[in-house]
């Protein structure tokens, strides 16, 4: 697309460009450091920094133009709004030169990623998915950039923080699937409540296409109040015997990977995960519904889920050292709901005196007035009999005390230390070949440099990684 056009599209105007016509034909980036000939750099306006000052850093790499609210003496379209004219570039190309790529929506709670993970994975043809867990007004657009006239379907992670981000995001792209995985407990303290993120969450079915298909967790006590805002056509998923698409017979293995056997109203195959966690039936569930939208039968269905890999990092990563040690990077995020499903598969991938059970854990952030109550609630599960878990360390401040009390209430013991060195010490210490640790924090933790130096045995420490 020219830049003449492009200008047209996001209602700019061009600025040091000597080429009007000069083609965009890459897809955009907002990091100087990613841009390549033909791309399109967004320069945001951040909190540590302005995208504005390396707009010339991205254009001696091979970026077309800058997108940008000043000029900035290298050819460049200059908006008001940068977000919204990006925004308003990939509801353009949606529009026009990608009118016939169909669109799957994705939020939830908890689990976006993975089920996006699935998704693309099992549909047929060509698919684009969000990079990482680019789901917001600015990830949304650059996935779209991301697809060419050969898409046959977009798979967008769409999140929030607020009630009306949703919405705006399926206004950019409205599409013709819309999932929701579960209501939870993510962001509580943002919101202020379940039934708010309720509200949020299910602006994605309020924004379906005329004739589109809402997918629900059949398990989630929000389903009846997420159905009367979907529209006429709605398949659930779970372990529910009213869902549409279920499991059952579900049998997790020593490498904590689910089996089951998949029910659909066509039939039924045998599905073995290479996910760690049984709460990734969940989100195969949903991508299995999805996929039978898209014309698969059931065994190609399974076939799809059971080929599927780990596609983004820090989430139930598992690696294990050449001395038998295994890593489980779970610190891409945490809310409480999080934590119980990778405690629940911490258990089932450790066992016996020669494979022991060993818990990091960290804070969870954004849970409002209720964090000190979630965070002694988590301590006392970790601290269960269900789980029998071998050690448990507690990184950081406050939040960590809390999560000790919750140990000690349950009957347990844990260490509480204060920083990533301490913990990656202590654990140099006492592990053991066959042992399992599971790191697990939100992402303002940090705690997958810790996961990181743990796989360098006694040579690194997290502020080094």
């Amino acid at each position: 697309m020219s830049l003449t056009r492009i200008a047209n599209l996001v209602q700019g105007r061009l600025t040091d460009v000597l080429e009007p016509e000069a083609m965009v034909t890459e897809h955009a980036v907002f990091d100087s450091r990613e841009a390549v000939p033909g791309a399109l750099f967004i320069a945001l306006q951040g909190e540590h920094a302005d995208g504005h000052a390396y707009a010339e850093a991205a254009i001696n790499k091979g970026a077309v133009a800058a997108l940008v609210t000043r000029p900035v003496g290298v050819p460049a379209i200059v908006v008001d709004d940068v977000l919204a004219a990006f925004g308003r570039l990939g509801r353009a190309l949606l529009h026009g030169t990608f009118n016939t790529v169909r669109i799957v929506g994705i939020t939830g709670s908890a689990g976006k990623t993975s089920t996006k993970d699935f998704i693309a994975q099992v549909l047929p043809g060509n698919v684009v998915a969000t990079p990482q867990s680019f789901n917001n007004e600015i990830g949304l657009p650059l996935t779209v950039t991301m697809a060419d006239t050969r898409t046959d379907y977009l798979v967008l992670e769409m999140g929030a923080r607020h009630i009306g981000d949703i919405r705006d995001l399926t206004r950019i792209a409205p599409p013709d699937i819309s999932v929701i995985t579960n209501i939870g407990t993510a962001h509580l303290g943002e919101f202020g409540g379940r039934d708010n993120i309720a509200q949020a969450k299910g602006e994605i079915v309020e924004g379906l296409r005329a004739g589109g298909l809402a997918v629900l967790n059949a398990d989630d006590d929000y389903l009846d109040a997420l159905h009367e805002r979907a529209g006429d056509r709605i398949v659930t998923y779970g372990l529910s015997e009213q869902a549409t698409i279920r499991a059952i017979d579900i049998a997790t293995d020593a490498q904590g990977q689910a089996g089951y056997t998949l029910l659909t109203p066509e039939g039924s195959a045998r599905v073995q995960l290479q996910v760690i966690g049984e709460v990734q039936v969940h989100n195969s569930l949903a991508a299995a519904a999805v996929g039978r939208e898209a014309g698969l039968d059931v065994h190609q269905v399974s076939a799809r889920l059971s080929a599927a890999l780990p596609r983004s990092r820090w989430r139930m990563e598992t690696t294990t050292r050449a001395d038998g040690v295994t890593i489980v990077n779970d610190a891409y995020n945490a809310n409480p709901d999080s934590m119980h499903h990778s405690l629940n598969a911490l258990a089932a991938m450790s066992g016996g005196a020669s494979q022991r059970s060993v818990a990091v854990l960290g804070r969870m952030n954004e849970l409002g007035d209720d964090a000190h109550a979630a965070h002694v609630e988590i301590g006392r599960y970790a601290a269960g009999r269900d789980l029998d878990l071998d050690q448990i360390i507690l990184v950081g401040g406050e939040e960590a005390q809390w999560i000790l009390d919750g140990v000690q209430s349950g009957g347990g013991t844990a260490v509480c230390v204060p920083d990533q060195d301490t913990a990656l010490h202590l654990l140099h210490s006492t592990l053991r070949p066959g042992d399992v640790v599971l790191v697990k924090a939100s992402r303002g933790v940090q705690l997958q440099q810790l996961a990181a130096a743990l796989l360098q045995p006694n040579l690194s420490s997290p502020a080094g990684s």
